[in-house]
């Protein structure tokens, strides 16, 4: 399984927000990672909050001196193509999985995922119902965030956090790998009840995991 993260210049919508950066692990040999940004398109879009949750300014996010789009897809399909298990797991993983495909169908390059993916999002509701009896919804949709889905684990969430486009928690920038690891930690908290990543290892795993 492929654990991912995509930063982007903005919120859903992949025909105008552009990806700047693309962060992965190899859920089952996880030094086996993939880090790389690129500049956006002209034509894209970007938001306020995404500067704001990434700590970038609109020069970074188009600054010609980095790879292009098209060349950051290529070669992150390059890497991911020579992994045995392909699964795409993500945390929300319409949209990562959608801007990748749309991008990808943009520049004509061959998508090396199967369109089968595995959600973190899914995986943290089910523990949650088996342990609890319910389901964690709350004015009709569900609680579970990341930062939620990392609290549930054990782990801190220390990366800034925005609501309503303001930011509602100070903390570190966010990073397409740094995410990747603690969805990749996560994952395997649920899944296993044990550590994944050595990084993470100071913080126990619940006893309601554990089990």
């Amino acid at each position: 399984m492929i654990i991912i993260d995509i930063e982007t210049s903005g919120n859903f919508y992949p025909e105008k927000n552009g990806v700047w950066q693309i962060g992965a692990l190899d859920f089952y040999a996880p030094q086996n990672a993939f880090l790389q940004e690129a500049r956006i398109d002209d034509e894209d879009s970007i938001e306020d909050g995404a500067l704001k949750v990434t700590g970038k300014t609109q020069a970074e996010l188009r600054d010609k001196k980095k790879q292009s789009q098209k060349k950051l897809l290529e070669n992150f399909f390059a890497w991911a193509s020579k992994i045995k298990d392909r699964t795409f797991v993500a945390h929300n993983t319409p949209f990562d999985y959608g801007f990748l495909t749309l991008r990808a169908k943009k520049y004509k390059l061959e998508f090396p995922f199967s369109h089968r993916t595995f959600d973190l999002h899914a995986f943290a509701v089910m523990k949650y119902f088996q342990i609890n009896k319910k389901l964690p919804i709350t004015d009709g949709k569900s609680e579970m965030n990341l930062p939620r889905v990392i609290e549930f684990c054990g782990l801190k969430d220390k990366r800034i956090q925005l609501k309503d486009n303001n930011i509602v928690k100070e903390g570190t920038p966010h990073n397409g790998l740094d995410d990747a690891k603690i969805e990749a930690e996560c994952l395997s908290r649920i899944l296993y009840g044990k550590h994944l990543l050595n990084e993470f290892s100071q913080y126990k795993i619940p006893e309601y995991l554990a089990k």
